[in-house]
């Protein structure tokens, strides 16, 4: 089964669609935005291709992916000279679509069992589909959680140094998935980002120039990034994995947390993101659902520099608008008071249950947060104590200038009130300390160099506050 599949093209043009069903009732063409799916379908190329022939080959690089009409087709990885049967593609199915849509090479072999019709799309094709229809940008997200969920396809499933086991959850800029080091066996959440995120300009330009920054973010109260990849035309950020849940899960499905409660998170997130304000890094998407609540009543705030562009999809929802600065939603330049206003708006929901402006319409939703300062809490908790209020009323101005100007301003407002509450540092356990062991084998005429090795990593595990300690362990 080594042939090459034929290239002979039919003369005639692709039937319409009310001539072909298989265009009406494709898995994939279906899912197409409707202003796209007439493009999509006159760019195919139909070919057919004879049982027993190859028509994908491992290794090579990936110009074209296929849509099967009829017949049938066997997934075959090949390992020292070896097939190994992964998967078998029927009518309906595509076969081809990763190395296409992220530029790999091919990662399987796949052979015709039975004749075959197919329809093609060449990579060059789909990028400019692609170029002309932003919303196939989420096409390519779609079909890469379905590929990396399947338990066979583990090719697919390796990012760098590590391994994707599982998915955690998708939210409306990104999937999350429960990953693993390979050489340490170090569990990691894996975050991946949307297509039409991460394919765009602007947003990719600005990460790029924070990501390192990103990456050096070291406080208790920020989640550790381990490594940032670019693959599959997409970025994965590498983050520890948390157990716990997070504040938006907390306001959703409890009643408000006590008051004391509320105020130590609070002054966790500030202590976390005054931090980040002095390494230069706005979050930009503060948010309860963006809050870490950890089974030890340690708070991390997680997305760092990963707030969503002005024009992405995240910005007709209601819950992401909800909390956005009046600048932002402006497209105006933003800094630490923007991160400012959105505290506020998560405080006032922590104590009510509910954000000042629960408007469910979009349009009127960015209209109240450009024309109006955030209301006064004590309309719905009589009883909440002045500096709270005080707190959100002068955060919540709709003029940057009228905010406070630092994290470090709203720490001094509220910490009389956080002394008198028994909140402050120290209030949350410190984290445990952790211990990983690594065996080294080696000769006797390695030791010389293993030890300047040895010296080297442990220089820098110090920098990180990891201590280092060398054992000898005779093998047995």
């Amino acid at each position: 089964m080594t042939s090459r599949a034929s290239t002979k093209q039919p003369s005639e043009s692709i039937p319409p669609r009310a001539e072909n069903d298989f265009f009406g009732h494709n898995k994939l063409l279906r899912s197409l935005p409707p202003e796209a799916f007439e493009p999509f379908v006159e760019r195919l190329t139909r070919k057919e291709v004879k049982a027993g022939e190859r028509f994908i080959r491992q290794g090579e690089k990936g110009e074209e992916f296929f849509l099967i009409e009829q017949g049938s087709c066997v997934v075959s990885v090949e390992r020292d000279g070896d097939l190994h049967p992964l998967a078998k593609s029927r009518p309906g199915d595509v076969v081809g679509e990763m190395a296409v849509l992220t530029g790999e090479r091919r990662n399987a072999h796949v052979d015709a069992a039975s004749d075959m019709i197919l329809w093609g799309l060449s990579r060059a094709a789909f990028d400019d589909l692609a170029e002309q229809h932003s919303d196939l940008r989420s096409l390519l997200t779609e079909i890469m959680v379905e590929r990396f969920a399947a338990s066979k396809l583990t090719r697919d499933r390796h990012i760098g140094k590590y391994r994707i086991v599982d998915v955690i959850g998708q939210g409306g800029w990104s999937i999350v998935y429960k990953g693993v080091h390979h050489a340490l066996n170090i569990p990691v959440a894996i975050k991946m980002l949307r297509h039409d995120l991460a394919m765009n300009p602007d947003f990719i330009d600005k990460f790029h120039r924070e990501a390192k920054t990103i990456a050096r973010l070291n406080h208790e109260n920020i989640v550790r990034v381990y490594d940032i990849e670019e693959r599959y035309r997409t970025v994965f950020i590498m983050m520890e994995c948390l157990e716990g849940v997070t504040l938006q899960y907390l306001l959703d499905n409890s009643p408000p947390p006590p008051l004391a409660r509320s105020l130590d998170i609070l002054m966790q997130v500030c202590a976390g993101l005054a931090y980040a304000h002095q390494k230069g890094i706005v979050h930009q998407d503060v948010k309860p659902a963006n809050i870490f609540l950890q089974h030890n009543q340690r708070v991390r705030v997680v997305d760092f520099g990963l707030a969503c562009p002005q024009g992405t999809e995240d910005l007709d929802l209601p819950g992401t608008v909800g909390y956005m600065s009046p600048e932002q939603i402006e497209g105006d330049p933003v800094d630490e008071r923007s991160d400012i206003y959105s505290l506020a708006i998560t405080a006032f929901e922590m104590v009510t249950g509910r954000r000042p402006f629960p408007e469910e319409d979009v349009a009127k939703l960015m209209d109240l947060h450009r024309t109006m300062s955030l209301p006064d809490p004590r309309n719905l908790v009589p009883d909440l104590p002045e500096e709270w209020a005080r707190f959100i009323l002068r955060a919540g101005q709709r003029e940057p200038e009228g905010r406070y100007q630092s994290i470090g301003e709203v720490i001094e407002e509220l910490g009389p009130l956080a002394a008198k509450m028994g909140v402050g540092p120290g209030a949350a356990p410190r984290p445990r300390r952790q211990m990983i062991s690594l065996y080294l084998f080696f000769r006797d005429e390695h030791h010389l160099a293993l030890a300047g090795l040895l010296d080297d990593f442990s220089a820098k595990a110090e920098k990180l506050g990891v201590k280092v300690r060398a054992v000898d362990v005779k093998e047995v």
